[in-house]
């Protein structure tokens, strides 16, 4: 995903990992070439986990430190993830020309639209508010180094919090990885 220029902050890293994601879906329903369908999925697929891993680890500890109804959010946004995971798993475990990858691409763009739709209008804008802009800059740091540690495949049945991602997502991050070297999966 795009990196932030360096006077961006955590909130313009977040918003570019959306367009991106959403720029992909919309290039996975316009391609038909099999081959070239899988990789565009599985790039998204990737993208879209690190984007969620960091923000588990580094956003909604903020979230929940700096917002109102902080943790109500939070909790919202892990169902979102849970949700988004799921249906992640099952466009890997489908053919792309099958009609149950249409549905779950579909289910995909829909969670994820929503989930955008609530971020960028109510969450982030309340972050800028309650956050120092310094503090901001220094969470885009933290959160694109731990995009590139991330795990790189879909674990729905793993924990979506922070403490888990911190001491153990490095480990799923390196392994996800090497399955996707010796695999040949696109995730970039």
């Amino acid at each position: 995903m795009t990196s932030a220029p360096n006077t961006g902050d955590v909130i313009d890293v977040l918003i570019a990992d959306h367009r991106d994601v959403t720029a992909l879906i919309g290039n996975i329903k316009s391609v038909k070439d099999p081959m070239i369908r899988r990789d565009l999925t599985d790039t998204a697929i990737s993208e879209l986990v690190r984007h969620a891993v960091a923000e588990e680890m580094y956003i909604y500890p903020a979230m929940k430190d700096h917002l109102p109804e902080g943790d109500k959010a939070v909790e919202h946004d892990v169902e979102e993830h849970k949700e988004l995971e799921e249906t992640m798993k099952r466009l890997e475990d489908v053919d792309v020309s099958s009609p149950e990858f249409e549905q779950a691409l579909g289910k995909l763009e829909e969670i994820l639209a929503d989930h955008v739709q609530d971020e960028e209008t109510e969450q982030f804008p309340a972050l800028r508010q309650h956050i120092p802009a310094e503090k901001l800059v220094e969470l885009a740091g933290k959160v694109e180094t731990a995009k590139k540690l991330a795990p790189t495949r879909p674990h729905p049945n793993a924990p979506n919090a922070e403490l888990f991602h911190k001491l153990v997502g490095p480990g799923v991050g390196l392994v996800d990885r090497l399955r996707d070297k010796l695999t040949g999966r696109a995730t970039k």
